[in-house]
């Protein structure tokens, strides 16, 4: 289960991240952020669900940071 939203996640990370290349335009980039971080998330789910509590402890981090970005970014916007 948590592989499969990992995939689709990142699948839309790729897709707004595509989009605001080619388009140049920014106006998602913090629903961009807010999914990368959700996607960090679930991969520290699955690091702890193997064992590896130090991978899953450090993807929690860079997943607490990246939502407090994506926080400030919708602040701001």
């Amino acid at each position: 289960m948590l592989k499969f939203l990992q995939i689709i996640l990142s699948i839309t990370v790729t897709l707004l991240a595509g989009y605001g290349l080619i388009t140049e335009d920014v106006k998602f980039q913090p629903y961009m952020i807010l999914f990368l971080g959700l996607t960090m998330l679930v991969m520290g789910l699955r690091e702890f669900q193997k064992g590896q509590k130090g991978y899953g402890w450090l993807r929690i981090g860079v997943f607490i940071f990246i939502l407090l970005i994506s926080i400030k970014s919708f602040l701001l916007k």
